[in-house]
């Protein structure tokens, strides 16, 4: 093959080429069909034949200009043309030399441009021996791929010119791609070329010896998949001779569920596999009864499966109104995310989180939520879960190995868009055996769980489509990276009223209907109903107040069956003689004043209570004792109110050394042991002055806030909640911290009308407020500050 290494710079016509790089020394056959390409090729024949090949940087332009194609091509002669019946022609080609786009003269009706020849070199040190290295090297790779002719490896042998030796190789050389063909081309260094050349080559015959092996095995395989299944065919017939199989095996019950199951790719082929293997095993063997409950489980759950229904608005709220009375704020938001399901085609959105204290109906609204959406509803208790494999499943290595309680609900479910409830998930805890809530966040992320990995199942399985509903009584227990992934709906305890509209409207009619009576045979006025509420329950919710009911129930149930025939109406007369005397006491202290004694308001999992505060001052050496199984953070509270009390030693009028002559004991009576939090620091520091200056304080009055050690009335939490407690418990004035005014808006207008609600932003204003008259007049004659300026005097 010859080359024209003195083509001088000429203008000539330039024939863009699509994913095509043309060598010198290499002849290439083109199909032409774009009309500028056609041109060029006419024009040749007044350039001697001659033409420039050039790369198109992009395959998007259907003809292109100056900016789309590269600078350096190749200088081409036409060696034959044959036009097609379709107006394409058919060339080819022989590359000369390479050559540089020195300036554009036109682009209609072809590109025309002037092109300045390249000249090669060959400047590498040891470019014999690398030459002969390349062709040693090809000859390897020719071994390899029988798809290069041997006429190929003679004419590269026969090759002693570097530069030529290069442009020959890179057709064979199939992995490169464009942009390094092109790079090969503007490398005019025929030893860099070799070089790269002939790393190309090696790792081909590299990719060549692993796909030779990866053959040799796959057809070893299938050879032995075929023989198998010829020898099992002949045990199934040898079998039917002898008779010890009648009828339809298991294999073929397992094969016929599995081709009547509608299965996404991923998940045929694993039962497919796992079916043959099972073929394979001993049916009497215990790893065959482990892989047939697994095939078992992964045909019954639900894949595609769906209920096929979206959520009708109107029927949703009649549903939500008839099962549950108020709760105004969480229905709406649940019919806004049911709403959003009508207009998008898959409801994906955030995990809402039903927070409230027992009672209030958090589960049974989960409940109505599925019976809107018109979905199925599997309920997952998490309370006491320790173990991750709770939530994951077992593996299947472990004897008794089982799937998580998310693919056993989903299999209970039978579609892959139910309502799950995740109830009480702040009653997980965690061991050496894992931690669940952590297990939980892939479950509860949205961008996760359409690919959640069961141990047992050991297949990735969709949970998008599935409505996630948690339930707790306090977030305290929840771990801050799950709770990042809930929406949180609060529901609050009820007040009297709605406890006497869920009595009439929803509780009684159930108890009713569950103990065989009926409406004529027992009734209620609306004031024994209310007075059930107050006398013998305590409570946020409404659990209680229906097993007094069912106790009422019970009671008459026993009169029909004996014959008494005389309906019921329990009034406020003779509720006691149902149920007995009253299991609430009013208040504790009979007295309008108490020294040592005040009543703070606390917020825990069962809802709002008044936390009786008992202090003693005692001789002793200023220890201070706490009682009553308080919280740590309540502790670490009576510290920080101590510190505040000696620090206003003097304001007080006591000695200031006062905590070195007495001890003094906190108590909080056992009825509401637990209690956590800092909202008792203020209700402390006045049993604390109370005890220690003997002035009695106010027991009409309650009291929230957290104290600093300035004096301050921090904001607390659950002051609804508080104020309901308050309210139930018969107390008429209340004291809360001035920066939460702006949460009564969610306390109902009768309770804020029942109670005095003074707020307060400052210790000295409690104090002012919650002791005695006497008590009052008497400290602050003592005082040398005013409000306006409460800070202790040096």
């Amino acid at each position: 093959m010859s080359t024209r290494d003195d083509i001088p710079s000429e203008t000539m016509p330039v024939l863009p080429l699509k994913q095509v790089v043309v060598f010198p020394d290499v002849h290439t056959s083109l199909l032409v069909g774009r009309p500028r390409s056609l041109a060029a090729l006419e024009a040749t024949q007044s350039h001697a034949g001659l033409i420039f090949l050039v790369t198109q940087r992009g395959t998007d332009r259907k003809e292109p200009g100056p900016e789309d194609l590269y600078e350096v091509g190749t200088i081409a002669q036409v060696v034959q043309t044959l036009r097609l019946p379709d107006g394409n022609i058919k060339v080819v080609l022989s590359g000369q030399q390479r050559g540089r786009i020195a300036q554009w003269e036109q682009d209609s009706p072809y590109i025309r441009a002037e092109i300045t020849p390249l000249q090669t070199t060959c400047e590498h040190a040891q470019v014999q021996h690398l030459t002969r290295t390349v062709k040693d090297t090809f000859e390897a790779f020719q071994k390899h791929n029988r798809d290069i002719p041997s006429e190929m490896l003679l004419a590269v042998n026969a090759t002693e010119d570097p530069s030529r030796l290069a442009d020959m190789l890179v057709d064979s050389v199939k992995s490169l791609r464009l942009a390094e063909r092109q790079e090969l081309l503007e490398t005019l260094d025929a030893g860099e070329r070799l070089e790269r050349l002939y790393r190309a080559l090696q790792a081909e015959i590299e990719f060549l010896q692993v796909e030779r092996k990866l053959r040799k095995r796959i057809k070893k395989e299938s050879e032995q998949q075929v023989r198998e299944d010829a020898l099992q065919r002949q045990m199934r017939d040898i079998q039917r001779e002898l008779g010890e199989k009648e009828g339809q095996t298991e294999i073929e019950e397992l094969n016929a569920a599995l081709s009547n199951k509608s299965l996404p790719a991923h998940a045929r082929s694993r039962a497919e596999k796992e079916i043959r293997k099972l073929s394979q095993m001993n049916p009497m063997s215990a790893e065959a009864t482990v892989l047939r409950n697994y095939l078992d489980c992964l045909i019954d759950l639900p894949w595609i499966e769906t209920t096929g229904q979206a959520p009708d608005l109107i029927s949703a709220n009649d549903v939500l109104d008839s099962k549950h009375h108020g709760l105004e704020k969480v229905k709406e938001r649940i019919l806004e995310h049911l709403a959003v399901g009508v207009l998008v085609e898959q409801m994906q959105g955030p995990i809402l989180c039903l927070v409230g204290p027992p009672g209030v109906g958090k589960t049974s609204l989960a409940r109505s939520i599925a019976l809107a959406m018109g979905r199925p509803f599997v309920r997952l208790a998490l309370g006491g879960v320790r173990d991750e494999a709770e939530i994951r499943g077992h593996r299947r290595t472990y004897i008794g190995a089982m799937p998580g309680k998310l693919i056993q609900g989903m299999r209970r479910a039978g579609s892959v868009d139910p309502v799950i409830l995740l109830d009480e998930v702040d009653k997980m805890s965690s061991d050496i055996r894992g931690d669940p809530a952590s297990a939980l966040l892939e479950v509860l992320d949205p961008e996760q769980n359409h690919a959640f990995n069961d141990h047992y199942l050991d297949l990735d399985y969709d949970l998008s489509k599935v409505t996630f509903i948690c339930t707790a009584n306090s977030l305290s227990g929840i771990p801050l990276p799950l709770m990042d992934r809930l929406e949180i709906l609060q529901l609050s305890g009820y007040t009297d009223r709605d406890k006497l509209e869920i009595a009439k409207n929803h509780l009684l009619p159930k108890q009713l209907e569950k103990h065989g009576i009926d409406d004529t045979q027992l009734t209620f006025t609306d004031d024994a109903l209310l007075q059930m509420a107050l006398g013998w329950t305590l409570e946020s919710g409404v659990r209680d107040l229906e097993r007094q009911l069912a106790k009422v129930c019970r009671k008459v149930a026993r009169r029909v069956v004996e014959m008494q025939t005389d309906p019921v109406h329990v009034t406020t007369e003779n509720l006691s003689s149902f149920l007995g005397k009253k299991k609430v006491d009013p208040d504790l202290y009979d007295s309008a004043e108490a020294v040592g004694f005040v009543k703070g308001l606390a917020y825990n999992q069962v809802g709002g209570c008044v936390l009786d505060i008992e202090v003693a001052a005692v001789p002793g050496k200023g220890q201070l004792k706490l009682t009553g199984k308080p919280g740590d953070i309540l502790k670490e509270s009576s510290f920080a109110v101590f510190t505040y009390v000696r620090s206003r030693a003097d304001a007080l009028g006591v000695d200031a050394d006062f905590h070195e002559k007495l001890d003094f004991h906190i108590h909080y009576p056992a009825q509401h042991r637990g209690v956590e939090g800092p909202s008792a620091g203020a209700a402390m520091a006045v049993a604390l002055i109370s005890a220690l200056t003997g002035l009695p304080t106010r027991l009409d009055t309650a009291m929230t806030g957290e104290l600093s050690l300035r004096g301050r009335i921090l904001p607390i939490g659950g002051l609804k909640e508080k104020l309901l407690a308050a309210h139930r418990r018969g107390i008429s004035r209340v004291l809360i911290p001035k920066k939460n005014l702006k949460d009564l808006e969610e306390v109902p207008e009768y309770i804020q009308k029942a109670l005095d609600i003074i707020p307060v932003d400052h210790m000295d204003r409690v104090l002012k407020e919650a002791l005695a008259t006497p008590g009052v007049t008497r400290l602050f004659a003592t005082y040398t500050q005013t409000e306006e300026n409460p800070s202790p005097s040096p």
